[in-house]
């Protein structure tokens, strides 16, 4: 690689990098915990930041405290006061249910003077796998699988989720009730809505059962007749706003994507570049955000750096292996076929690109020449969904390992 390239993969690594560090769960919960209560505080939260943002409880709370925090498998933090529980993401598993199960009786009997601080950061729609009465850890593992490979934004997932669960969509807050809530928000979502954060476990849910049926009937979902006739039951409606049981939640959104634009945005002025922020609130298939990327990129005059966050999704109809990130790479490198001058980073802030092991992947400008040479086909691979493949065979992945935090997708596209 030519010292220019080594520059340009310095860069791009280092934007990465500064956009997870914003996030830091050590940087971010201290400045918004609250005063210590007249009674109990417990700690209850899920997501894959949540460990790392009880290990910054317990080192600057003033008092006793206590609780039970679900994380992803590999997310675990050293915590010695709060219970760090790991279990399965993006598909729950029976660790999750059970510590699901035990949080939802570890709310209930509370007084008003006790305190439930809620640490709530993406994927704890997954984690959180409590199922509601009637249905099964199976049911839930079924529904997760095809809204996975469905290619449904986030919202539509988590309205789903929502209504086929004993704590999210408002219920953990309702279970607490009458105790005080302090709920402190990673957010992963595009919008930065707390309701659909973790599908909101202590926020009053806005969307109806109704919603969740026409969703499942939309992508036309294969689903046992218990679970559609579940649905069609008030038991499984969500708690409102305006709900008396919500009026003692406050939400702190202590950390969200634009915040992690905004800090590798400088990193980039700071290096001479002109940046171009798309915002954090890009959706879509992961090919199609690429494809319009790159054209923009493409009628672009360097330097600059255009950076967008947000969350795209993979409609599955290969059998490759990839994540959202891995594949928008793929498709950007395609469609900017070897242009001499650009390159690029995506990847998942939390370290894992969907349910594989690389966070993300680069494009440089001899990607494809680099994949040619070893005889591998980019278009067969984009087809079969396979990104992941295709950068490992050339090293192009960026590997982190669990970051312990989670504020989305990031892109920086660098045009010299």
């Amino acid at each position: 690689m030519t010292n220019r390239g080594l520059r340009r993969l310095m860069l791009l690594k280092d934007l990465f990098s500064t956009a997870v560090a914003a996030a830091d769960p050590a940087l971010r919960v201290p400045p918004y915990l609250p005063k210590p209560p007249k009674g109990r505080t417990l700690v209850v939260g899920a997501g894959k930041a949540s460990a790392a943002m009880a290990l910054a409880v317990e080192d600057h709370w003033q008092g006793p405290l206590s609780g039970l925090v679900i994380t992803r498998y590999g997310h675990g933090a050293p915590c010695k006061k709060i219970e760090i529980v790991e279990a399965s993401h993006p598909v729950p598993d029976a660790s999750g249910r059970d510590a699901a199960l035990r949080m939802g009786e570890l709310v209930k009997g509370l007084t008003t003077d006790d305190l439930v601080l809620c640490l709530i950061s993406g994927g704890g729609s997954a984690l959180l796998a409590a199922p509601a009465p009637g249905l099964t850890l199976a049911d839930k593992q079924n529904v997760n699988r095809q809204l996975l490979s469905c290619g449904a934004p986030i919202s539509e997932m988590n309205c789903v989720r929502k209504h086929l669960s004993a704590l999210k969509g408002g219920r953990l807050a309702a279970a607490a009730w009458p105790a005080q809530i302090v709920s402190l928000v990673i957010s992963d979502v595009p919008g930065d809505d707390p309701a659909i954060v973790a599908s909101g476990p202590t926020v009053a849910d806005p969307t109806t059962r109704q919603e969740a049926l026409a969703i499942l009937r939309k992508y036309k979902f294969d689903l046992p007749a218990h679970v559609w006739a579940f649905l069609e039951t008030e038991a499984a409606e969500t708690p409102k706003p305006g709900d008396p049981r919500f009026a003692k939640v406050r939400t702190e959104m202590i950390a969200a994507p634009a915040q992690s634009l905004a800090a590798a945005a400088k990193i980039a002025a700071e290096a001479g570049y002109r940046v171009i922020d798309l915002g954090d609130r890009i959706e879509g298939e992961a090919r199609d955000v690429a494809r319009a990327q790159a054209a923009q990129a493409l009628a672009t005059k360097g330097p600059a750096v255009i950076l967008s966050g947000g969350e795209t999704t993979v409609t599955l109809k290969g059998k490759g292996r990839g994540g959202r990130n891995a594949e928008y790479a793929l498709a950007l490198a395609l469609a900017l076929d070897g242009k001499a001058n650009i390159s690029a980073i995506a990847g998942d802030t939390d370290g894992i690109d969907g349910s594989e092991d690389n966070a993300g992947a680069l494009v440089m400008p001899d990607t494809l020449a680099r994949a040619k040479a070893k005889g591998i086909d980019a278009e067969a691979c984009l087809a079969n969904n396979d990104a992941y493949g295709f950068f490992a065979s050339i090293g192009d992945l960026v590997v982190t390992g669990p970051t312990r935090t989670n504020v989305n997708d990031f892109r920086a596209i660098l045009i010299e």
